[in-house]
């Protein structure tokens, strides 16, 4: 009687232990099956969010089933993989039909999301500041205000989370870098005495005219001006004046703007 007991328990604990074999080997399966995505997604991980808050920021994104036997799969699948304290925050792009597997795996190694900010020439401070504050994912202030002619006109490349001040002082260092390549390869008999005077000629040739063509006899008109110890008479800088570098006057000058 005991030996047939014994028997019968035993076989017990083998189906026992072979059923779940087979719900790990099922759960482990769905783990790695292609997810929900139609399409590539991109999706912001705040800092410091726990596997929880990241299972269901990744449902409500779509990039995981949403609902909650697809949120514990993914807690359970990445204490498998002993990766949640290597989650990281940030914008991270996922790939159609990722897999939860495939999702860990932008989470833990994938380079974040990119964005570009581009400076266009002409720009005034205040307007850079502008386009600084609306761009998406930038975040703080920026203080001190750089000065006019400080910020490089140019692509700028940051990731979500970013200082808004750290990419303008990038803008500033570019300017320094670019104007002492530049400034002393000027001619030598030029009316200008600082890099600073030259940025300011350079935005008022930039404003005279839109016609790359035509900058250098616009330039070469106003150097012979100062030479002579003459006005510029140049209607951008009246503008400018008039406008305290906020953005274009939206109406023609008139003879009182220029008195």
């Amino acid at each position: 009687m005991r030996g047939i007991l014994g028997r019968v328990l035993l076989g017990l604990l083998l189906l026992a232990v072979a059923a779940g074999a087979g719900i790990g080997y099922a759960a482990w399966e769905r783990f790695h099956r292609p997810g929900p995505l139609t399409h590539r997604t991109t999706l912001v991980i705040p800092e410091g969010a726990g596997v929880a808050t990241i299972a269901r920021r990744l449902s409500r994104g779509g990039v995981i089933a949403d609902n909650d036997r697809a949120r514990l799969l993914f807690r359970v699948g990445v204490r498998v993989l002993d990766a949640g304290g290597r989650l990281r925050a940030g914008e991270f792009a996922f790939p159609a039909r990722s897999s939860m597997r495939g999702v860990v795996d932008v989470l833990v190694s994938a380079d974040p999301v990119v964005h570009k900010l581009t400076v266009a020439e002409g720009l005034t401070t205040t307007e850079i500041l502008t386009r600084v504050n609306r761009a998406p994912g930038l975040k703080g202030r920026v203080e001190p205000v750089p000065d006019e002619g400080e910020l490089l006109p140019e692509t700028y490349h940051y990731h979500w989370g970013d200082e808004r001040a750290a990419v303008v002082r990038r803008m500033a260092a570019s300017m320094d870098a670019l104007l002492a390549e530049l400034w002393p390869q000027r001619a030598a008999d030029l009316p200008l005495d600082t890099p600073q005077q030259a940025v300011i000629l350079a935005s008022i040739i930039e404003e005279e005219t839109g016609v790359a063509s035509e900058r250098a006899k616009v330039a070469g008109v106003f150097v012979n001006r100062l030479r002579r110890g003459m006005r510029l008479q140049s209607d951008p800088t009246v503008i400018y004046a008039l406008t305290r570098g906020e953005g274009p006057l939206d109406r023609r000058l008139t003879r009182s703007d220029l008195k």
